[in-house]
């Protein structure tokens, strides 16, 4: 288990959250939104940044920007 899965930060509005609690959360987006799961997670991939500097913290998937793209190509109706 992701610990950013269990914890949270002080703010509650990180901008990023690990691929792999992204990865959790896949099954239940693609359920919801009628998707196929290889397409969420392909849109997560495509929003995980790298290491900062190419060393530094680990890969990040960026919330807005998948939410966004979630949005755009599977609408809730």
């Amino acid at each position: 288990m992701p610990v950013d899965a269990v914890t949270s930060s002080a703010s509650g509005v990180d901008p990023h959250i690990s691929a792999a609690n992204a990865r959790i959360q896949a099954n239940r987006i693609a359920a919801v939104r009628k998707a196929p799961l290889d397409r969420v997670l392909a849109l997560i991939r495509q929003h995980t940044d790298g290491r900062a500097l190419g060393v530094l913290g680990e890969p990040g998937v960026n919330v807005l920007g998948l939410n966004l793209a979630v949005d755009k190509e599977f609408p809730l109706r």
